[in-house]
């Protein structure tokens, strides 16, 4: 099984610069999470992994309505063992589950379970993650989803959590940067909305992006109040948090990783 170290990283500059990616390995961090949905991304996967000497990286997540199976099983074929984790989802269609079902049939062969995590959020996806992959991978969550979710994975698998990270300390200026990011387009995807009420957010929450939706969903404040609430996502039952370092001051980077264990 694939077994991802407890902090992971997120930064846009690894799309083209390997040189961040070789900073981030050498201070610790234990997977990098290149944005997938494209099939030209396999190609900067590879070209990270091969710019780095240790590191695993992950497709966070490659959409299996866009990039062609066989792509994929190149890719990952190509690259050397262990570096390379086949992140998957992004099936939208009638019947997601039994797309992603028929992808992974595809790709048995070359990629093996232990080497692919699923973007998962639903009871249902969470099974399927927990049954033909290594684990899991939502994102926009709570603490208590990140409990009951290890609950339905069972000890075994995989949960690893990408987190919304502000490093501001007042409320109202975290909750104007958080609603003018991606929370407002991903609350009206289907499987976001329906995954915030499932965590008891209601319609005027989610319509409305509510303080309490925001604030649920986000991890803000100085360093010592954002690696506080790190360990309690890690307390809840994550495997690993996935930090995005866009925006976050350089000088965290060191700490983040010696504060997250």
């Amino acid at each position: 099984m694939t077994k991802l170290g407890p902090l992971g990283a997120t930064h846009t500059a690894l799309d083209t610069d390997t040189a961040v990616a070789a900073e981030l390995e050498e201070l610790g961090y234990s997977t990098l999470w290149l944005p997938g949905g494209q099939e030209n991304n396999l190609a900067r996967i590879a070209e990270v992994v091969r710019g780095t000497s240790r590191i695993q990286v992950a497709s966070g997540i490659l959409s299996v309505d866009r990039v062609p199976a066989a792509a994929v099983a190149s890719t990952y074929a190509d690259l050397p063992a262990g570096r390379f984790v086949v992140g998957l989802g992004g099936a939208h269609g009638a019947r997601p589950l039994a797309a992603l079902n028929d992808y992974l049939d595809e790709i048995e062969e070359v990629v093996p379970p232990s080497a692919r995590i699923l973007s998962a959020l639903g009871p249902r996806m969470l099974g399927l993650a927990r049954d033909r992959a290594s684990g899991a991978y939502p994102y926009l969550v709570t603490t208590d989803y990140v409990a009951s979710a290890r609950e339905i994975l069972g000890a075994g698998p995989q949960l690893s959590v990408l987190l919304n990270v502000v490093a501001e300390t007042d409320a109202a200026a975290m909750r104007e940067t958080v609603r003018g990011g991606s929370l407002k387009f991903l609350a009206g995807v289907p499987g976001y909305a329906a995954n915030f009420r499932r965590m008891g957010f209601s319609d005027e929450d989610v319509a409305g992006l509510s303080d309490r939706l925001v604030d649920g969903v986000t991890v803000w404040g100085d360093f010592d109040a954002v690696v506080a609430r790190l360990r309690e996502f890690r307390a809840a039952g994550a495997d690993q948090v996935v930090v995005p370092l866009d925006g976050l001051p350089r000088e965290w980077w060191p700490g983040l990783v010696e504060a997250v264990r």
